[in-house]
């Protein structure tokens, strides 16, 4: 918890760039969209992928994109201090999953035959 202090605050700048970057994305998919007739279809896709990555290298100049950036280095950073369970691990724990999922179905299954003979059979007297 290295970051304790969170800042929601963006100012007025922050949110222009954060609309203009929804109105590149905006403008992609326009583009897409009508383009359609004129321009094979690598060129549209080609052309809604800039826009993205435009639209991405706008919202990075604001302070909540930086934070953002910031975050995901955090957090890439953390995923690779994690210590990943070896294939041997994971196989076993595969299996003691599926065996207690099949313990339970078969629990399940007589309780609710059970259940159903005790209602049925005893308490109506059906069948």
């Amino acid at each position: 918890m290295a970051n304790q202090n969170v800042q929601t605050v963006t100012t007025i700048a922050d949110r222009i760039k954060l609309l203009f970057a929804v109105l590149v994305i905006v403008a992609g998919i326009v583009a897409f969209s009508a383009l359609d007739p004129q321009l094979a279809t690598p060129v549209r896709v080609a052309i809604f992928i800039v826009s993205l990555l435009a639209a991405a290298g706008i919202a990075a100049l604001s302070e909540p994109g930086r934070r953002f950036i910031s975050f995901s280095q955090e957090s890439y950073y953390e995923v690779r201090k994690v210590i990943w369970p070896s294939r041997k691990e994971t196989i076993q724990m595969t299996g003691i999953v599926f065996a207690f999922v099949a313990v339970m179905g078969i629990f399940l299954w007589l309780l609710d035959k059970s259940m159903e003979w005790i209602l049925y059979s005893v308490v109506l007297g059906w069948r």
